[in-house]
């Protein structure tokens, strides 16, 4: 989300309805705290409402659509993708060059809605429909290749038609550089696979499930975050 949209995506906060604004999804719609802190740093809603996350209010859980830079809500897992290829063909149809980013989680790939889409969008050959996949091998209930062995995810892509791009998702230089080369692919969808260690710089979070939907009590919030300091 930094790299999409401190460094490449087409948007005005101030105008989030704008037609030829680039789209994003949040299809590991669990993943609220991160996109509701870029949305108010960047200009969609006032930091100030940060603080009302989880409370009474637009700060919800899952995506809220009455948020202004929410598309749709998600959360449902599985569904992300096919809504932004649904957006993808509506930009092809209107005549608009706005691309679609979903980020899906690895664990959400179990979910055989996904591979419907990843099949209609190379049928139509959405080159403007890109697809990030968070790999981080942990879902909520296990690690996922106890659940469903999804690997190698981006062998799977290409087979349904779709150019892949495998970079370390940590680095955002290569985020944005995969970013790029996505934007450049004519005649086929592009998905990338990113990389990553849930939980990265946080000793007792790093690749546990267990932190998947748990906040951090006083004592371990001040471990964590000298962690990410040093």
């Amino acid at each position: 989300m930094v790299a999409l949209f401190y460094h490449h995506m087409k948007y005005d906060a101030k105008k989030p309805d704008w037609p030829d604004r680039d789209r994003f999804i949040l299809s590991k719609g669990h993943c609220t705290p991160v996109l509701y802190t870029v949305f108010a740093d960047v200009g969609y809603f006032p930091k100030e409402e940060l603080k009302t996350f989880r409370r009474l209010g637009r700060l919800t859980g899952h995506p809220n659509p009455k948020l202004p830079g929410v598309e749709i809500a998600t959360g449902s897992l599985g569904q992300g993708l096919s809504a932004g290829h649904g957006m993808a063909l509506a930009g092809k149809l209107d005549g608009k060059d706005y691309r679609v980013y979903v980020l899906l989680g690895d664990g959400e790939l179990n979910e055989g809605s996904v591979w419907e889409a990843v099949m209609s969008a190379a049928q139509f050959k959405s080159d403007n429909l890109i697809a990030i996949v968070d790999n981080n091998r942990v879902a909520q209930d296990s690690i996922t290749s106890k659940l469903k062995e999804v690997e190698p995810v981006d062998k799977k892509f290409e087979a349904f038609g779709w150019h892949a791009i495998r970079i370390n998702g940590h680095d955002i230089p290569a985020i944005i550089d995969a970013l790029e080369d996505a934007a450049e692919v004519k005649g086929k969808p592009t998905v990338i696979v990113a990389d990553t260690i849930k939980g990265k710089g946080v000793s007792f979070m790093e690749g546990q499930n267990k932190w998947h939907g748990k906040a951090p009590n006083d004592e371990q919030l001040k471990q964590a975050l000298e962690e990410l300091n040093g």
